[in-house]
């Protein structure tokens, strides 16, 4: 197994390929999201979907799961009002009411560790259903 990042809240870790993949929508912008999910025996946070760079967010949200927790990054590109163009990095916290109560404590312990190893975050988003998580609130968070 490749070097991996220890969480110290539960002792998860996060794989070298969350970093990269991270790294690589971040850097490269060869990605549009990425989406994490915790392995629970092998406590491991692990790449679980990455979207391409033609995929949009509307496809980030269709691939979440309606009754598991998720974490996810989102590389949020728009028109500054001074007509300059940015990218913004969201995080966000999937946990919907349907998930199971461990998963729930699960990936809300395990957060923050997942948080700081991803550099570059600008802004965090926390969702238990799609309305919480919509277009509107990102562009909104983003200017």
């Amino acid at each position: 197994m490749a070097m991996a990042f220890k969480m110290a809240t539960i002792g998860m870790w996060v794989t070298d390929e969350c970093k990269n993949s991270f790294m690589e929508m971040k850097w490269k912008k060869v990605h549009k999201y990425v989406v994490y999910k915790i392995d629970e025996k092998s406590r491991l946070v692990t790449v679980d979907k990455v979207g391409g760079p033609g995929e949009g967010y509307d496809d980030l949200a269709a691939s979440l799961p309606k009754d598991d927790c998720r974490y996810a990054v989102f590389d949020f590109d728009f028109v500054s009002v001074d007509n300059c163009r940015k990218s913004k990095i969201f995080f966000i916290y999937w946990s919907p009411t349907a998930s199971r109560i461990r998963a729930k404590f699960l990936y809300a312990t395990s957060k923050d560790g997942l948080r700081r190893a991803l550099d570059g975050i600008h802004y965090e988003v926390q969702a238990t259903d799609l309305t919480e998580m919509g277009f509107d609130i990102i562009q909104e968070r983003a200017k």
